[in-house]
This record gives structure tokens, C-alpha cells and sequence, in this order.
């Protein structure tokens, strides 16, 4: 939450360099404060997992927020029982007519996939539309990510030779972005997926800012004019989570590579060790302050109309 200082106090402008977020009174008095509504596109196929993290990551801000979990209608899911997800999930038809604070859309086990062969493409095409007039910030994640600048912003996305796997550092590129306020210069992000994104593309829509990347696996962060994030990787992971997929995909003999800068001295056999969880909870807690609570009106009705 903000500072709530007095108009002129000298340290404001100071804070403010600093990237410190700083309240006014003269604000402070004019602001109405309400739950927030945040509708989660969940496109896992772990539904419960996925749902657990990413609650665990927004728990931790002094917000008040209503949570609702979305499935694709268009899409039969395999791993979730249908009673669980009439019982939990809504549909698109449902809410169309509504609106949401913020909305996060998951990543998906697609990446290999042509988009336009998704089978649901076309209904998330139409809830990432429906996103920018009935949602103050929508937050993308890793495959989520891929689909909405590819959708938005024409952005392809490239195979890799082999499956990025790890906890790999990332440079923080623009120190004033209120989404990084309180991150270190380096921060860790855990990373699992078979494509990319070219840094060129990114750069060559005016649109488009990239505000965090790695030297080992590139893009990482980047931010829209319209007030949308996208994320490469899982801030949402468990301790466990590139564990269970590494001993998945042995299983299967797919022959993958340990996870990197993951297990103790990079031995499988040895316990993971966990450098995201800070920066993964102050992320979550920045989108909900500065991307959602601090730009979307009182009146959810006036969403869009800005």
C-alpha cells in the first residue's frame, strides 16, 4: 500500500525518484476503496495446483479481492473432472457482460502447437478482446504471454532446440516501472518452455516496453501502453513444481535435462532450492496495487468507458 503523506512535505519528491509510491492526502481523501474482482483464465491442465499458486501469490497483499476461475467451454478437459469444474469454474457466456478489476490468464502445455490449431484459439481470442474493455489490466503468463502478443501485437513465437527448464536471473531494465517497484537489480524467475520470443519483435512495436530480461533465456517482463503484462516465465511456481514436471517428462522418455540452477548443486537427488519467492509475491502484490487497484475506477460499470 502507499505512504499517505501531507501535499508538500519535502521527502515526497524524493520517495518519488526513488520509485517509492506515494500518496498525497489530497488523494487519500478522494479515494473510494471496494474488493476487487479478479477473474483467473485458467488454461492448466493441473487446475487445482495452478489454482493454489496463484492464490497463494495474490494472498499476500493487504487488498481485499473476489476471485473467480474461468474454463474454456470450447475445450474438453482431460485431468478435471467435469463436476469439479461446474462446481468452481464459470464460463465466458456468463461473464461476458461483466466486468473485472484485472483478469490473469494462465499458460497452457500448447507451445508446440500452432495457435490457430488451439482448439479453444478462437473463444480466447474473443475473452483477450473482450479483456481491454471489460478489465483494468490483464497479466499474462509464460504460453498466456506468447498468445496475447501474438494476438494483440503480432509477436511470434520460435521453438527452441531443447525445453528452457530452471531458475535463471533476470536484469531489471526499467527501475521505475511501478510493476518492479521494491525488485532487486537481479531477480530469480523460474522458466519451463519449448518456445521464445525475439527480443527484435518486441523492440519494434512502439507499443511494447521490455522491463526485465535474462542473459541466459531472454525476454522476460514486458509491458503494454494499454496496461497489460506479460511474463515468460512462473513467478506462480512451487518448490516442487519444475521437480514433479522433470520426473514427468522421464518418465514419459522424453530423456529431458535437469532443471538449471534448480537442485542443489544441480543433482536431481538433492532438495530444490528457492530464490523467486520474494520477488514472486512482491510482483503479485505490485500488479494488484499499481496495475488494478490504483487505475480501475470505483465504479466497475465504468470500465472501458475511460
Amino acid at each position: 500500500m502507499p505512504v499517505n503523506i501531507p501535499n508538500d512535505l519535502p521527502a515526497a519528491s524524493v520517495l518519488e525518484s526513488e520509485n517509492i509510491f506515494v500518496m498525497t492526502e489530497t488523494r487519500a481523501t478522494t479515494q473510494d476503496i471496494r474488493p476487487l474482482d479478479i477473474l483467473i483464465v485458467n488454461l492448466m491442465p493441473t487446475k487445482v495446483e495452478t489454482e493454489t499458486q496463484i492464490l497463494r501469490c495474490l494472498s499476500n497483499s493487504p487488498l481485499q479481492t473476489t476471485v473467480e476461475f474461468l474454463q474454456m467451454a470450447s475445450h474438453t478437459s482431460k485431468n478435471t473432472s467435469a463436476e469439479y469444474l461446474r462446481r468452481f469454474y464459470t464460463t465466458f457466456e456468463k461473464v461476458r457482460d461483466r466486468n473485472y478489476d484485472g483478469v490473469i490468464i494462465t499458460g497452457a502445455p500448447v507451445e508446440n502447437i500452432e495457435f490457430e490449431d488451439v482448439d479453444y484459439w478462437p473463444e480466447l481470442c474473443e475473452i483477450m478482446d473482450w479483456t481491454r474493455s471489460h478489465s483494468s489490466s490483464t497479466l499474462y503468463i509464460c504460453w498466456g504471454s506468447q498468445a496475447g502478443l501474438y494476438h494483440h501485437y503480432g509477436v511470434r513465437k520460435y521453438p527452441l532446440e531443447s525445453k528452457i527448464s530452471g531458475i535463471f536471473e533476470h536484469n531489471v531494465q526499467a527501475p521505475n516501472e511501478p510493476i518492479l517497484r521494491g525488485f532487486d537489480d537481479r531477480f530469480h524467475m523460474p522458466q519451463s518452455r519449448h518456445t521464445q520470443l525475439v527480443l527484435e519483435d518486441i523492440q519494434a512495436d512502439p507499443h511494447l516496453h521490455i522491463i526485465a530480461s535474462s542473459p541466459e533465456t531472454g525476454v522476460g517482463i514486458v509491458v503494454s501502453e494499454r496496461n497489460e503484462v506479460f511474463i515468460t516465465g512462473h513467478f506462480e511456481y512451487d518448490k516442487g513444481t519444475l521437480a514433479y514436471e522433470y520426473e514427468r517428462d522421464l518418465a514419459a522418455g522424453k530423456n529431458p535435462h535437469v532443471p538449471d540452477h534448480y537442485f542443489e548443486d544441480d543433482d536431481p537427488h538433492k532438495d530444490p532450492i528457492v530464490r523467486w519467492r520474494c520477488h514472486a509475491t512482491m510482483f503479485f502484490t505490485n500488479w494488484l496495487n499499481y496495475c488494478v487497484y490504483q487505475e480501475t475506477p470505483y465504479d466497475k460499470g465504468a470500465i472501458g468507458r475511460r
